[in-house]
């Protein structure tokens, strides 16, 4: 059996020239992912791209698996954000105009930069990140399910925790599968339909008929 290369970064960078290498260094490896592909990529022409060499690049990074796990965890963490402080901005909304505001948002969440989430979804089992991307997910559907909880009023009677993963899960598989399938999901007008309809779809679900 062909050993795993590793995938955890060799230190941590802790002055600001050391993180501005590593910073180049992950940047470098997103625009070869987009432009090349993994098989294409190599530590090597990332470390020409970032400008630094290639024995600065194993100081912090042991295979250039390791460097796609960096991207992973650098674009989960930036949607992540986007996801804590969209549930924080609803907190107060009523139920119709929270749904469309999630949908909205993750939907253009994933739109930023569509052919390295392509790339990076495919990526995710080889590194070895999914633990990472299902800690992710765990703390995205108790965020919603503390919403949906505080909105019990609005819902039909039907448990918060099942709610919240049917929610997420749905919104998910639209915004995910809208990335995957390129050109025509992403002109403006099937975005804004995509909205209308997922919201539909959503708010139909948690309300009562």
């Amino acid at each position: 059996m062909a050993r795993k290369p590793p995938t955890n970064p060799r230190k941590n960078a802790s002055q600001a020239r050391s993180r501005a290498t590593v910073d180049a260094l992950i940047e470098a490896t997103a625009r070869i992912l987009v432009r090349d592909g993994f098989e294409k990529a190599s530590t090597n022409r990332i470390a020409e791209i970032a400008g630094v060499s290639v024995g600065s690049l194993y100081q912090y990074f042991p295979s250039k698996e390791a460097l796609v796990a960096a991207v992973i965890d650098r674009h989960n963490r930036e949607i992540m954000q986007v996801v804590r402080t969209t549930l924080a901005e609803v907190a107060g909304m009523p139920l119709d105009k929270a749904v469309r505001r999630l949908v909205t948002v993750a939907i253009e969440a994933h739109r930023i930069d569509p052919k390295l989430h392509r790339v990076l979804a495919e990526q995710i089992p080889r590194t070895g990140q999914l633990a990472e991307v299902e800690a992710f997910n765990r703390e995205v559907h108790a965020l919603v399910r503390f919403y949906l909880d505080s909105r019990r009023k609005e819902m039909r009677k039907i448990d918060p925790g099942l709610a919240a993963f049917i929610c997420v899960s749905a919104i998910e598989a639209v915004a995910h599968n809208m990335v995957l399938d390129e050109a025509e999901m992403l002109s403006e007008r099937m975005v804004k339909a995509l909205v209308d309809e997922t919201t539909l779809m959503v708010v139909g679900y948690l309300q009562p008929k």
